[in-house]
Protein backbone atom coordinates (compact mmCIF):
# COMPACT_ATOMS: atom_id res chain seq x y z
CA UNK A 1 0.00 0.00 0.00
CA UNK A 2 2.89 2.38 0.84
CA UNK A 3 4.87 1.47 -2.64
CA UNK A 4 1.53 1.92 -4.16
CA UNK A 5 1.36 5.65 -2.34
CA UNK A 6 4.74 6.68 -3.50
CA UNK A 7 3.93 5.82 -6.70
CA UNK A 8 0.98 7.73 -6.93
CA UNK A 9 2.14 10.59 -5.63
CA UNK A 10 5.47 10.68 -7.59
CA UNK A 11 3.24 10.28 -10.94
CA UNK A 12 1.52 13.40 -10.08
CA UNK A 13 4.33 14.92 -8.48
CA UNK A 14 5.91 14.52 -12.24
CA UNK A 15 2.88 15.94 -13.96
CA UNK A 16 3.14 19.11 -11.53
CA UNK A 17 6.40 19.65 -12.30
CA UNK A 18 5.76 19.58 -15.88
CA UNK A 19 3.02 22.39 -15.64
CA UNK A 20 6.14 24.18 -14.00
CA UNK A 21 8.44 23.68 -16.70
CA UNK A 22 5.93 25.27 -19.01
CA UNK A 23 4.93 28.26 -16.84
CA UNK A 24 8.80 28.70 -16.79
CA UNK A 25 9.22 28.53 -20.46
CA UNK A 26 6.33 30.74 -20.48
CA UNK A 27 8.24 33.90 -18.44
CA UNK A 28 11.71 32.97 -20.53
CA UNK A 29 9.77 32.82 -23.73
CA UNK A 30 10.87 35.21 -26.03
CA UNK A 31 7.28 37.42 -26.69
CA UNK A 32 9.48 40.21 -28.27
CA UNK A 33 11.02 37.96 -30.57
CA UNK A 34 8.00 36.68 -31.66
CA UNK A 35 5.91 39.56 -31.98
CA UNK A 36 8.83 40.42 -34.03
CA UNK A 37 8.65 37.55 -36.23
CA UNK A 38 4.91 38.06 -36.48
CA UNK A 39 5.25 41.66 -38.20
CA UNK A 40 7.03 39.46 -40.80
CA UNK A 41 5.03 36.76 -41.02
CA UNK A 42 1.85 37.73 -40.81
CA UNK A 43 0.78 39.55 -44.26
CA UNK A 44 3.01 37.02 -46.16
CA UNK A 45 1.01 34.37 -44.41
CA UNK A 46 -2.47 35.82 -44.88
CA UNK A 47 -1.45 35.85 -48.69
CA UNK A 48 -0.07 32.20 -48.53
CA UNK A 49 -2.30 30.35 -46.43
CA UNK A 50 -4.87 31.78 -49.13
CA UNK A 51 -3.10 30.29 -52.04
CA UNK A 52 -2.30 26.81 -50.09
CA UNK A 53 -5.56 27.07 -49.07
CA UNK A 54 -6.31 24.28 -45.75
CA UNK A 55 -3.33 22.14 -47.27
CA UNK A 56 -1.40 25.24 -45.94
CA UNK A 57 -2.71 25.22 -42.32
CA UNK A 58 -2.20 21.36 -42.52
CA UNK A 59 1.36 21.33 -43.39
CA UNK A 60 2.42 24.87 -41.18
CA UNK A 61 0.77 23.25 -37.95
CA UNK A 62 2.62 19.85 -38.79
CA UNK A 63 5.63 21.49 -38.81
CA UNK A 64 4.61 23.43 -35.36
CA UNK A 65 4.07 20.32 -33.26
CA UNK A 66 7.01 18.16 -34.86
CA UNK A 67 10.89 18.95 -34.54
CA UNK A 68 10.49 22.34 -36.15
CA UNK A 69 9.73 25.47 -33.99
CA UNK A 70 7.38 27.12 -36.25
CA UNK A 71 5.08 29.10 -33.81
CA UNK A 72 1.26 28.48 -34.14
CA UNK A 73 0.45 32.15 -33.04
CA UNK A 74 1.35 33.05 -36.40
CA UNK A 75 -0.85 30.80 -38.50
CA UNK A 76 -4.08 30.37 -36.88
CA UNK A 77 -5.13 33.84 -36.17
CA UNK A 78 -4.53 34.86 -39.58
CA UNK A 79 -6.41 31.84 -40.99
CA UNK A 80 -9.34 33.31 -38.46
CA UNK A 81 -9.29 36.21 -40.28
CA UNK A 82 -9.54 35.32 -43.52
CA UNK A 83 -12.56 33.39 -41.89
CA UNK A 84 -14.01 36.66 -40.98
CA UNK A 85 -13.63 38.15 -44.38
CA UNK A 86 -15.92 35.06 -45.76
CA UNK A 87 -12.61 33.29 -47.51
CA UNK A 88 -11.93 30.70 -46.03
CA UNK A 89 -14.81 28.77 -43.50
CA UNK A 90 -14.41 29.01 -39.89
CA UNK A 91 -14.90 25.21 -39.07
CA UNK A 92 -12.50 23.96 -41.93
CA UNK A 93 -9.94 26.05 -40.49
CA UNK A 94 -10.16 24.56 -37.14
CA UNK A 95 -10.20 21.16 -38.46
CA UNK A 96 -6.52 21.59 -40.75
CA UNK A 97 -4.91 22.90 -37.93
CA UNK A 98 -6.12 19.82 -35.04
CA UNK A 99 -5.29 17.22 -38.25
CA UNK A 100 -2.11 19.26 -38.81
CA UNK A 101 -1.05 18.68 -35.30
CA UNK A 102 -1.97 15.29 -34.67
CA UNK A 103 0.10 14.26 -37.68
CA UNK A 104 3.19 16.19 -36.35
CA UNK A 105 2.31 14.61 -32.91
CA UNK A 106 2.11 11.30 -34.16
CA UNK A 107 5.42 12.38 -36.43
CA UNK A 108 6.99 12.72 -33.22
CA UNK A 109 5.68 9.82 -31.99
CA UNK A 110 6.39 7.01 -33.85
CA UNK A 111 10.24 8.66 -34.33
CA UNK A 112 10.89 8.24 -30.68
CA UNK A 113 9.11 4.72 -30.75
CA UNK A 114 10.81 3.41 -33.66
CA UNK A 115 14.14 5.48 -33.47
CA UNK A 116 14.69 6.73 -29.79
CA UNK A 117 13.70 3.97 -27.72
CA UNK A 118 15.80 1.42 -29.39
CA UNK A 119 18.60 3.78 -28.71
CA UNK A 120 18.16 4.62 -24.78
CA UNK A 121 17.81 0.54 -24.22
CA UNK A 122 21.03 0.32 -26.38
CA UNK A 123 23.37 3.28 -25.93
CA UNK A 124 21.26 5.12 -23.28
CA UNK A 125 24.10 4.46 -20.50
CA UNK A 126 26.28 6.59 -22.13
CA UNK A 127 23.38 9.52 -21.13
CA UNK A 128 22.58 8.04 -17.84
CA UNK A 129 19.66 6.66 -18.56
CA UNK A 130 19.65 2.77 -17.54
CA UNK A 131 16.87 0.05 -19.04
CA UNK A 132 15.00 0.68 -14.74
CA UNK A 133 14.81 4.88 -15.98
CA UNK A 134 13.07 3.44 -19.29
CA UNK A 135 10.82 0.81 -17.43
CA UNK A 136 9.80 3.87 -15.01
CA UNK A 137 8.97 6.02 -18.13
CA UNK A 138 6.70 2.92 -19.49
CA UNK A 139 5.21 2.82 -15.79
CA UNK A 140 4.74 6.64 -15.83
CA UNK A 141 2.99 6.82 -18.83
CA UNK A 142 0.68 3.81 -18.27
CA UNK A 143 -0.91 5.26 -15.42
CA UNK A 144 -0.36 9.47 -16.28
CA UNK A 145 0.23 9.66 -19.85
CA UNK A 146 -3.01 11.12 -20.47
CA UNK A 147 -2.69 14.18 -18.46
CA UNK A 148 0.77 14.47 -18.55
CA UNK A 149 -0.02 14.57 -23.01
CA UNK A 150 -3.27 16.71 -22.19
CA UNK A 151 -1.11 19.58 -20.32
CA UNK A 152 1.91 19.76 -22.84
CA UNK A 153 -0.01 20.35 -25.22
CA UNK A 154 -1.24 23.59 -23.55
CA UNK A 155 2.28 24.23 -22.71
CA UNK A 156 4.81 26.61 -24.73
CA UNK A 157 7.83 24.83 -25.74
CA UNK A 158 6.88 21.75 -23.89
CA UNK A 159 3.64 21.38 -26.70
CA UNK A 160 6.22 20.46 -29.32
CA UNK A 161 7.74 17.98 -27.10
CA UNK A 162 5.68 16.04 -25.32
CA UNK A 163 5.28 13.44 -28.11
CA UNK A 164 8.56 12.11 -27.57
CA UNK A 165 8.72 10.96 -23.78
CA UNK A 166 5.39 9.54 -24.68
CA UNK A 167 6.76 7.33 -27.77
CA UNK A 168 9.73 6.41 -26.31
CA UNK A 169 7.24 4.97 -22.97
CA UNK A 170 5.23 3.01 -25.57
CA UNK A 171 1.99 5.48 -24.42
CA UNK A 172 -1.13 3.88 -26.14
CA UNK A 173 -1.35 5.04 -29.75
CA UNK A 174 -5.15 5.84 -29.19
CA UNK A 175 -4.85 7.36 -25.50
CA UNK A 176 -2.18 9.31 -27.32
CA UNK A 177 -4.16 10.07 -30.18
CA UNK A 178 -7.23 11.11 -28.11
CA UNK A 179 -5.23 13.48 -25.82
CA UNK A 180 -3.12 15.37 -27.93
CA UNK A 181 -6.86 16.29 -29.92
CA UNK A 182 -8.22 17.53 -26.62
CA UNK A 183 -4.89 19.62 -25.82
CA UNK A 184 -4.40 20.47 -29.20
CA UNK A 185 -8.03 20.97 -30.24
CA UNK A 186 -7.80 23.60 -27.51
CA UNK A 187 -5.41 25.89 -28.72
CA UNK A 188 -6.42 25.85 -32.04
CA UNK A 189 -9.80 26.85 -31.31
CA UNK A 190 -8.59 29.53 -29.33
CA UNK A 191 -6.10 31.21 -32.06
CA UNK A 192 -8.46 30.38 -34.69
CA UNK A 193 -11.48 31.97 -33.27
CA UNK A 194 -8.82 34.72 -31.72
CA UNK A 195 -8.04 35.96 -35.40
CA UNK A 196 -11.89 35.64 -36.19
CA UNK A 197 -13.02 38.02 -33.75
CA UNK A 198 -10.57 40.35 -34.16
CA UNK A 199 -11.52 41.01 -37.75
CA UNK A 200 -9.93 43.92 -38.92
CA UNK A 201 -8.05 44.58 -35.74
CA UNK A 202 -5.10 42.16 -36.26
CA UNK A 203 -2.99 44.64 -34.89
CA UNK A 204 -4.09 44.15 -31.06
CA UNK A 205 -3.39 40.42 -30.93
CA UNK A 206 0.18 41.40 -30.46
CA UNK A 207 -1.18 43.01 -27.11
CA UNK A 208 -2.96 40.04 -26.54
CA UNK A 209 -1.17 36.92 -27.30
CA UNK A 210 0.97 36.42 -24.04
CA UNK A 211 -2.33 37.04 -22.24
CA UNK A 212 -3.70 34.22 -24.29
CA UNK A 213 -0.20 32.14 -23.28
CA UNK A 214 -0.79 32.80 -19.56
CA UNK A 215 -4.15 31.78 -19.66
CA UNK A 216 -3.30 28.56 -21.20
CA UNK A 217 -0.98 27.77 -18.94
CA UNK A 218 -3.45 28.91 -15.49
CA UNK A 219 -5.84 26.44 -17.37
CA UNK A 220 -2.94 23.65 -17.32
CA UNK A 221 -2.21 24.40 -13.63
CA UNK A 222 -5.42 24.02 -12.92
CA UNK A 223 -5.69 20.98 -14.74
CA UNK A 224 -3.11 19.47 -13.06
CA UNK A 225 -4.10 20.41 -9.46
CA UNK A 226 -7.87 18.75 -10.00
CA UNK A 227 -6.22 15.66 -11.24
CA UNK A 228 -3.85 15.45 -8.03
CA UNK A 229 -6.83 16.08 -6.38
CA UNK A 230 -8.80 13.54 -7.95
CA UNK A 231 -5.74 11.06 -7.54
CA UNK A 232 -5.63 11.82 -3.74
CA UNK A 233 -9.36 11.34 -3.69
CA UNK A 234 -9.10 8.00 -5.51
CA UNK A 235 -6.55 6.82 -2.84
CA UNK A 236 -8.18 7.10 -0.06
CA UNK A 237 -11.32 5.73 -1.25
CA UNK A 238 -9.19 2.56 -2.00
Amino acid sequence: MKAERKRVFAGAAFVGVLALLGLGGFFFYNIETLIALMKELTNWLVATIGKLGYAGIVALMFLESSFFPFPSEVVLPPAGYLAWKGEMSFMAVIAAGLAGSILGALFNYWFALKLGRPFLIEYGRYFFVSKESIEKADSFFERHGHISTLVGRLLPVIRQYISLPAGVARMKVGTFVFYTSVGAGLWVVVLTAVGYLLGEHQELLERYLHLLTFSCIVFAVALVVGYLLWRRRSFRER
